[in-house]
């Protein structure tokens, strides 16, 4: 018997995504293949295998011996881009959100939506479309989804007024150190243990896309409520201070990180981050701005590659003019420590960019970098 595959797709979110809706689907069979950026899974066991097409062959495999019937799988848009959808089409196909990324790999921001609408172009009959109607380039997608294949439309009103009306509204996002609550339209509540407000859109599409697939309703939310969310997503590391590690490195992500840090904050909000190495250098003044707001910027190192970090910080600072409180510390470690040593109990540091990542890639080489271990032993000394 084949997978069922439920696909996500998008700028931001694809990770978290993916992961709630596979713990829906896992009420109804077990386990659930599951493939994201932190790698590939059955359940919550993660599989040895290469990041690679053999590598998810293999996984796959596993899991129809295992006697598995759903795979959630986050498709990237250069995966997209090379006919992944046409090679393994998705039953239920979701959409996170668009916004700048990725440039370096498709050229134009007409590209790389194309690229995300393959997913789409692909569904079958008897598959479902579950879009954010809030986001604007969803109604470009909706113009491709094949003819007699319904469409949900989903939204949180803080990205934008909705483009469509709304099957999964929500009306009221509360969100704590302990996660978020989502109410809808209807009265229906949707929590989940991501921070940040974000999450209830990733949490509405989880939800849209696992009763697509026949979950029901209320094991849904439940699965959804109860599910670890990933590594380095509003990742919290401390509580006094409070330290925060989060994977943000676009624009956009890094806005609503630094907005859900704000909310939370009691106090001083400090933001450490950096951007990468010979990858999209359009959207670092972006990212600088999208940092304004906080109280104090530590500029450092993120996966510098061949660039030179300074010179990457300098394109970062051009988002920051006139920001009163903006400094360079070009090793990371010696940045998160030095963020992290200067909070009061009331402050919040959001280290940003690389999350889940364990490595740092300076020149040709890997070096282990893990930011939540730095973080750790910085709060403990």
């Amino acid at each position: 018997m084949a997978l069922i595959t439920a696909g996500v797709t998008g700028t931001n979110g694809k990770t978290t995504t993916t992961t709630l809706l596979a713990a829906a689907l896992a009420t109804v069979a077990r386990p659930v293949a599951r493939v994201t950026t932190l790698g590939f899974f059955l359940d919550e066991v993660e599989q040895t295998v290469t990041k690679s097409e053999a590598g998810f062959l293999e996984v796959m495999r596993r899991a129809e011996a295992q006697g598995a019937r759903f795979a959630a799988i986050e498709y990237t848009s250069e995966a997209l881009a090379r006919g992944y959808a046409k090679t393994w089409p998705a039953r239920v196909a979701a959409f996170t959100n668009l916004s700048h990324d990725h440039l370096d790999a498709h050229g134009s921001p007409e590209h790389y939506l194309a690229s995300k609408a393959q997913l789409f172009m692909h569904l079958p009959v008897g598959g479902t479309a579950i879009l954010n109607g809030c986001d604007e380039a969803c109604a470009l997608l909706a113009e491709v989804v094949p003819a007699g294949v319904p469409i949900v439309w989903y939204g949180v009103r803080s990205r934008g007024e909705a483009h469509a009306a709304l099957d999964l509204a929500a009306v009221e996002v509360e969100v704590t150190l302990e996660g978020t609550r989502t109410r809808l339209e209807d009265g229906r509540v949707i929590t989940t243990r991501a921070i940040g407000e974000p999450f209830a859109e990733n949490a509405l599409a989880a939800y849209g896309a696992a009763i697509a697939l026949g979950v029901r309703a209320e094991d849904a939310a439940g699965a959804i409520a109860a599910a670890a969310p990933p590594a380095g997503r509003f990742e919290i590391v401390s509580r006094a201070p409070c330290v925060v590690v989060d994977y943000a490195h676009s624009p956009d992500a890094l806005a609503r990180t630094v907005a859900t840090a704000r909310r939370l904050c009691a106090g001083r909000l400090t933001v450490v981050f950096g951007a990468g190495g010979n990858r999209d250098r359009d959207k670092r003044g972006p990212m600088g701005a999208a940092a304004a707001s906080a109280d104090r910027v530590v500029l450092t190192a993120d996966n510098p590659r061949d660039e030179d970090p300074h010179a990457i910080a300098e394109s970062l600072r051009a988002g920051l003019v006139g920001h009163g409180a903006v400094e360079e510390i070009l090793d990371r470690a010696t940045a998160i420590t030095t963020a992290i040593r200067d909070a009061g109990p009331h402050d919040l540091v959001l280290i940003a960019g690389k999350g889940h990542e364990r490595e740092q890639t300076v020149g040709h080489r890997r070096v282990p970098f893990d930011d939540r271990a730095v973080a750790r032993a910085a709060v403990e000394r």
